[in-house]
């Protein structure tokens, strides 16, 4: 996940290398606009085949990044 944030941020800001990320990392503070995390969230789903927002029962927001991995981890295909 980190390798596909660290593409994403790159081709966002002009090839500059990704500040470090660490689980604790609010979402909003990661260096991506709106479209970016819409293009992450994008290129995780192919990436990985699912789409864990659409898995997931209820509507979850993460706020930082080791939320979002968490998701990722539990909303994965049975």
């Amino acid at each position: 996940m980190l390798g596909v944030y660290k593409k994403v941020y790159s081709s966002q800001n002009k090839g500059e290398t990704a500040p470090t990320i660490k689980d604790e990392t609010v979402l909003l503070d990661s260096g991506l606009d709106s479209l970016g995390h819409a293009i992450l969230i994008t290129r995780l789903e192919e990436k990985l085949g699912y789409d864990p927002f659409s898995i997931s029962k209820e509507a979850y927001y993460p706020k930082t990044f080791g939320e979002l991995v968490e998701f990722y981890r539990t909303n994965t295909p049975a």
